[in-house]
């Protein structure tokens, strides 16, 4: 298909390993990004993400980012195949890797991530190997509810590595919770070495309504393209939903079927 280098994000912002994890998680917070490359003299050391992020304390701030970061789970460098990255990606169940120079130097020269892979594919016409939604739906969805506290949804994150839930108001979806909003709110920190949580506010506060969703009934590709325009991870899968006036892709509540994430589309595509 192409190079990584065709679609790498050159120079990206990365911190050094004796950067204060405190400062990290205000570089995640501020500027949206899911994961930061933690280097040492430009030489790629790890990866800090969002999840690795909130398992430290608001008063923790002796932590750097060497005592945060975790070994990234995929290395590219820039003359690997667009595709076969992709392939790696999803097998390793990450969303973004690192791009070297080499193997051997271990300079840092970009950052790639699913979404870059599938903007690619929309870009070049690619069609996927499923028509609809229905065909690729995750049912027995992990959800919360509307008056959960954060710290419980927290938990289940971690339990089930779900970076977002659905969120539910007597039974219906009425919204959509994600680790980002979890970290943008400064509502919580959760201590690893004590476990500790400081203070916890209710779903409600922070989920992001009305959410986005999708039907079984819609085109894959359709939907992939929503995906890359809202840069988001993951769509509730929803029969009778009440629709927001002027914003179809929105409900003011639905029946929750499923869910479809982006690495769902992604398998779609390179099947």
């Amino acid at each position: 298909m192409s190079d990584v280098n065709e679609i790498m994000t050159s120079d990206p912002l990365t911190v050094s390993v004796n950067t204060q994890a405190t400062k990290v998680r205000s570089l995640l917070r501020e500027d949206g990004f899911r994961a930061i490359p933690v280097v040492s003299n430009n030489r790629l050391e790890g990866i800090i993400t969002r999840g690795d992020i909130m398992n430290i304390s608001a008063t923790k701030s002796n932590i750097d980012a060497r005592g945060v970061m975790e070994h990234p789970k995929v290395i590219s460098t820039p003359d690997m195949d667009v595709l076969d990255l992709g392939q790696k990606l999803l097998r390793a169940d990450t969303v973004q890797a690192p791009i070297v120079e080499s193997t051997d130097n271990m300079h840092l020269v970009g950052i790639v991530s699913v979404v870059d892979i599938l903007r690619k594919l929309l870009y070049n016409g690619a069609k996927p190997h499923n028509e609809i939604i229905g065909e690729i739906t995750t049912e027995n969805v992990i959800t919360c509810n509307f008056d959960d506290p954060i710290s419980k949804v927290w938990d289940l994150m971690d339990e089930t590595g779900f970076s977002g839930l659905p969120v539910l108001k007597n039974k219906k979806l009425i919204g959509i919770i994600t680790r980002k909003d979890i970290i943008n709110s400064g509502h919580i920190r959760i201590g690893r070495e004590s476990g500790e949580i400081k203070r916890s506010i209710k779903v409600e506060k922070i989920m992001k309504t009305p959410p986005l969703v999708t039907t079984p009934q819609n085109n894959i590709a359709k939907v992939a393209q929503m995906m890359v325009e809202y840069d988001i991870g993951r769509l509730p899968v929803v029969e009778n939903p009440v629709y927001v006036k002027k914003e179809p892709n929105r409900v003011i509540k639905a029946d929750l079927n499923g869910i479809v994430t982006r690495e769902d589309i992604l398998w779609s595509y390179l099947r």
